[in-house]
């Protein structure tokens, strides 16, 4: 981690793992081309550089670059502004770079500036604006100090740049339940990229799915399921949630359904693209009963398939 003043937006494990189950997060504010500002999850901030040399290599993408060598590790590095359709950087000598992890990968995005990090609850943090249509590159939207905030997908513009893998089915179909019905599942993502891969993994399996967009969706759905007792003529093998989510975030919706008299058995798998030890210490905290990886479609079929194993 660097020593200059940016060091200070990124706290410690300890002090991070707090906001599991808190529905809260940090977010760390950045400005691209043009002025605009924009937000990513803390969680995916390794550190934040003023952008060193970088070397260039034959681009596979018109945002690619370069690479550096940061304490013996080669990052890519990716114009950010780019990225998302915008003119590239002015001053790739006076930007700053936030290098990230997540998706069980390293690189570095070249922004403007950074402005700080601040802390919100996920009631704050909404869904985009439906007249946005379906080729942005937002994950959600806030306010902060009356200007909006837009939170960018940053999952969406990797698989953009690098396509994400595809179940090969080599798991074959997953087993029927006793009553000959498939199993059922509850799949909860606001990334609709996230969305499709699972579901075309599950959808290889045979087994059937509900789709919630946020925590909170999923909350009402099971709730409703649990008092008009749907869930005990038709039950769920499993949950697979993800963890950043408006509204409700994944953390915070498996601490309520742990807490919720007549949901509290259900299998809960979180399915994140954030990385690191403190997620899976996170996970623990809040009685996840598993945590993978996405964007690793087989480990997911996997996971199913233990857990259908598990009931059968």
């Amino acid at each position: 981690m660097s020593n200059s003043p940016k060091a200070n937006f990124l706290k410690n494990i300890d002090d991070r793992t707090q906001l599991a189950g808190s529905n809260r997060l940090e977010l760390l504010l950045f400005t691209l081309t043009g002025g605009q500002q924009f937000g990513i999850n803390v969680f995916k901030v390794k550190e934040v550089l003023n952008t060193p040399e970088i070397t260039e290599i034959s681009r596979t993408h018109e945002s690619m670059i370069g690479m550096i060598d940061q304490r013996g590790q080669t990052i890519p590095i990716l114009d950010l502004s780019v990225a998302i359709d915008r003119p590239p950087a002015k001053d790739i000598n006076r930007s700053n770079t936030i290098i990230t992890e997540f998706n069980e990968s390293i690189q570095g995005f070249v922004v403007e500036s950074v402005d700080r990090i601040i802390h919100l609850a996920w009631e704050e943090i909404l869904p985009p604006p439906s007249a946005a249509g379906s080729g942005h590159h937002l994950t959600a939207v806030t306010k902060v100090d009356g200007h909006l905030v837009q939170i960018l997908d940053v999952e969406q513009i990797l698989a953009e740049i690098i396509t994400p893998p595809e179940y090969s089915g080599d798991h074959g179909r997953a087993p029927q339940r006793s009553d000959h019905k498939a199993h059922r599942i509850l799949l909860v993502d606001d990334s609709a990229i996230a969305r499709k891969q699972a579901t075309s993994t599950l959808d290889r399996l045979g087994i059937e799915y509900i789709e919630a967009v946020n925590g909170r969706e999923a909350l009402n759905l099971l709730e409703s399921w649990a008092s008009s007792g749907e869930l005990v003529r038709n039950p769920l093998a499993m949950v697979i949630s993800d963890i950043e989510m408006p509204e409700l975030d994944g953390y915070t919706l498996t601490r309520k359904i742990r807490e919720h008299p007549a949901l509290h058995q259900l299998y809960i798998l979180l399915h994140t693209s954030l990385s690191g030890m403190f997620n899976e210490q996170m996970g623990t905290k809040v009685g996840a009963n598993r945590l993978i990886p996405k964007w690793h479609p087989e480990e997911l079929a996997q996971a199913v398939l233990d857990r259908i194993a598990e009931i059968s």
